[in-house]
């Protein structure tokens, strides 16, 4: 004695379940995979020239210094962001002896053509006899966010 159905209808409905599942799954993740999408195509599409933009690092003896600059940076158009960085310690040699002070970190993106004029508005508004500005060339990145910079901080 059988019990159950006969193995073509079972084939039949097992075909219908996988058919079923397909279709739910396509219409659930139809909006994960359009967003995927059309962010991989977003940044295939645009191009960025190596060294365009830098990122640029400054250290602050304190906040109170790091908001004042970051504020005045952005203002003038010399970066499109400055990122503070709080509670670094910096080690280093001054005037011969070893040194070592809690600081604060400014990483500020721009164009790299905006390097001397940064480095200048750091000088004359900085606290420290010696400010360091340091800056490296961008080479890869997130094209949207590096056009971003582009638009903001002009040329």
């Amino acid at each position: 004695m059988r019990i159950g159905l006969p193995v073509a209808e079972t084939l039949q409905l097992g075909s219908l379940k996988a058919l079923l599942l397909t279709v739910l799954l396509s219409v659930f993740m139809f909006q994960l995979l359009r967003t995927v999408g059309l962010r991989a195509f977003s940044m295939a599409s645009e191009t960025y020239i190596s060294g365009t933009h830098s990122a640029a690092f400054v250290t602050c003896p304190n906040d109170t210094v790091a908001k004042d600059l970051a504020r005045g940076i952005v203002e003038k158009k010399l970066a499109a962001c400055v990122n503070i960085v709080p509670a670094i310690t910096s080690v280093y040699e001054w005037q011969g002896k070893i040194e070592e002070d809690s600081e604060v970190l400014l990483m500020i993106k721009t164009r790299s053509s905006k390097v001397p004029a940064l480095a200048e508005y750091v000088r004359s508004n900085h606290p420290y006899e010696v400010a360091e500005v340091i800056s490296l060339p961008i080479d890869q990145g997130n094209p949207p966010y590096l056009k971003w910079i582009g638009d903001v901080v002009p040329e």
